[in-house]
C-alpha cells in the first residue's frame, strides 16, 4: 500500500494563519529599471545610469543582489544575470562626472555569489573597457554633431579615484561592435578598445609599495605587495611547490593551494592597511597572483604559445577566491609595475630583455596579454595601456524583486 501523504492545510486553514506564516502567499509586482548588459574584456556586467538608481547609495545593494541572483547557495545565480563566476557577478554604474579631468563617473560593484557581499572596494579593468561604449550608447557622454567615427572618453573610476582614457570606434552614433581585433579568452573578433590608465599607482592605499618593502613574508612564503590599478600580492609558484602553468581547474582541485593563497592574501591585506584585521579584508582586494618564469621545453607552455620566446612570465590570478580564467586587467597593470621593482617576486621571474619592447607580455590561463607601460626617469609608472574589446549584449528594463 502507498503511504498516505500529510494533508496540506485547506484554504480556510491558510487564511487563519498568522501573517508571518502566510508570507509565501503574498504577491508583489516586480520592480524594473532601465539597464544594459555588456561584455567588457573577459567579464560581463549589468550597467545602470546613475540617474536611474535611488539617490541614496545605501538602497542600491538589494537591487544589485536581486538583479545578479545573489546570494545563491547553489553557486549558479540562476535567478539573476550572474553566471556563478566572479567574472560574471558584476554591476557597473555610470553617471555625470564629478572630476575636473573626466567626462563620466564610473563605479564598479563586485557581488558575492553564495553570500550577500556587495563590494565597492576595487575597480575591474576588464569592465572598464565597456564604460566608454556604454557612456556613448546611453547618451551619458554626448558625441559631437555630426557624429565622429571614433570617441575618446575620460573615465573617473570612483572606487580608486583614478582616471582612465578610453578610445574606440563609433558607427552612426553608437560604439562599434564589429572589428578585427581579438583578445585571448573571448571567441571571435570585435572593435578594439584602447585603455590608458593614468598614474595607476596607489589606487587604494596611496602607495606603490604599501608595506614599504619589495618583499614580505607570509606563512613562510615571499610575497610582493604592490598597489597599481588595484592592490595586488604576487607570490612565486616555485615557493608554493606548484607549476606556474596550472589550469584554473587544477588550481581548484589542488588539496590546499586555494586556502594557502587566501591566508597569504588576507595577511597581506592587513599589512597593506586595507583592513585592521584578517576577517575584515574584502574578498576583492588585494588580488593575489602566482607568477613563474616561462619554460623553453615544457609541452604545455609550447602548446599555449607561452614559452620564454612568447611571454615574459606566467601568471595565474584569483578573483574573489576563484581562479581567474584569464587575468584581471588591474593585475596585469600591477605586474608591469612590479617587474620594474628590484628584488620583487615578479622581477625575479622576468628577464631584463622583454619579448616585446612595447611592454610586458603575460601568459595567463587563456592566452597572452601585452601591457604597455610608461615610466618616468625615476622609474615611476606614469601610465599603462591595454587593448580590449567590449560589446553591448542587450538593453531595456531589468526586473528585480524585494529580498524576502
Amino acid at each position: 500500500m502507498f503511504k498516505r501523504l500529510s494533508r496540506l492545510p485547506c484554504r480556510s486553514t491558510l487564511t487563519q494563519l498568522a501573517p508571518s506564516s502566510r508570507r509565501y502567499l503574498q504577491t508583489e509586482k516586480q520592480h524594473s529599471l532601465p539597464a544594459a548588459y555588456y561584455r567588457g574584456g573577459t567579464s560581463r556586467a549589468v550597467f545602470f545610469k546613475q540617474e536611474d538608481l535611488p539617490p541614496n547609495k545605501n538602497d542600491w545593494a538589494p537591487i544589485f543582489r536581486s538583479v545578479i541572483g545573489s546570494p545563491d547557495p547553489h553557486g549558479r545565480q540562476l535567478d539573476g544575470l550572474g553566471g556563478g563566476l566572479s567574472s560574471l557577478s558584476k554591476v557597473c554604474v555610470v553617471g555625470a562626472s564629478t572630476h575636473d579631468e573626466a567626462d563620466v563617473d564610473y563605479t564598479f560593484i563586485s557581488l558575492g555569489i553564495k553570500n550577500t557581499d556587495v563590494d565597492y572596494s576595487s575597480n575591474c579593468g576588464n569592465m572598464s573597457a565597456a564604460v566608454g561604449p556604454f557612456a556613448v550608447d546611453a547618451h551619458v557622454f554626448p558625441l559631437q554633431n555630426p557624429s565622429p567615427d571614433s570617441a575618446s572618453v575620460r573615465v573617473h573610476n570612483t572606487n580608486t579615484g583614478k582616471i582612465i582614457h578610453s578610445f574606440f570606434p563609433v558607427v552612426d552614433g553608437e560604439a562599434a561592435a564589429s572589428g578585427d581585433f581579438a583578445i585571448d579568452g573571448v571567441a571571435g573578433t570585435a572593435a578594439r578598445v584602447q585603455l590608458d590608465f593614468i598614474n595607476p599607482a596607489g589606487s587604494v592605499t596611496g602607495k606603490l609599495l604599501p608595506t614599504g618593502n619589495a618583499v614580505d613574508i607570509f606563512d613562510g612564503i615571499r610575497a610582493t605587495c604592490i598597489d597599481v590599478g588595484n592592490p595586488c600580492v604576487f607570490v612565486q609558484a616555485a615557493d608554493l611547490a606548484v607549476g606556474g602553468n596550472l589550469t584554473p581547474d587544477e588550481i581548484t582541485a589542488h588539496p590546499d593551494l586555494l586556502p594557502r593563497l587566501d591566508s597569504i592574501r588576507r595577511q597581506a591585506g592587513v599589512k597593506m592597511g586595507i583592513a585592521d584585521e584578517i576577517a575584515a579584508v574584502p574578498g576583492s582586494v588585494p588580488k593575489i597572483c602566482v607568477v613563474a618564469a616561462p619554460s623553453t621545453t615544457d609541452s604545455r607552455d609550447i602548446e599555449l604559445r607561452q614559452t620564454s620566446a612568447d611571454v615574459d612570465l606566467l601568471a595565474r590570478a584569483l578573483s574573489v577566491g576563484q581562479p581567474h580564467r584569464a587575468v584581471p586587467i588591474t593585475v596585469a597593470l600591477a605586474l608591469a609595475a612590479a617587474a620594474r621593482v628590484p628584488q620583487s617576486t615578479v622581477a625575479g621571474v622576468v628577464d631584463e630583455d622583454p619579448v616585446d619592447s612595447a611592454g610586458i607580455t603575460i601568459g595567463h590561463a587563456s592566452g597572452n596579454l601585452l601591457v604597455g607601460a610608461n615610466f618616468d626617469v625615476d622609474g615611476a609608472l606614469t601610465s599603462a595601456t591595454v587593448f580590449r574589446t567590449a560589446r553591448r549584449l542587450f538593453e531595456g528594463h531589468i526586473y528585480w524583486k524585494n529580498d524576502t
